[in-house]
């Protein structure tokens, strides 16, 4: 019953993006990175904003109501220790310099899965 929860809320999220995410998904999409991203994909409880499954690799787009957020550091616990590396972005600064987040996320897709 949750995996279908987690896949219909997912796909309410791929059909509502941020501004933000938006404008990453355009940099990130169809391998523009070297490797296959996807968006909002459930991992466990919870709904990564975007994963590189072959990388290990998640990116999160963060609003102000992340702000010192005890739930994101809970998930980043649960998402680690299931083999992933998390990178977290503000949306302002995916929307004032994009081309810098995409060099992170190009330079962490080259770095080998811990």
């Amino acid at each position: 019953m949750r995996n279908a929860l987690s896949q219909h809320r997912a796909t309410e999220l791929r059909n509502k993006p941020t501004d933000a995410e938006q404008a990453l998904w355009r940099k990130i999409r169809r391998r523009q990175m070297g490797v296959r991203f996807r968006r909002q994909v459930p991992i466990g409880p919870y709904i990564a904003d975007f994963a590189c499954l072959e990388a290990m690799l998640i990116v999160e787009v963060d609003g102000s109501q992340h702000v010192d957020s005890g739930h994101d550091r809970r998930r980043d616990r649960y998402l680690r220790s299931s083999g992933y590396r998390v990178l977290r972005f503000w949306s302002n600064d995916v929307l004032r310099d994009i081309d810098a987040v995409a060099e992170s996320i190009w330079v962490a897709c080259r770095m080998p899965p811990s």
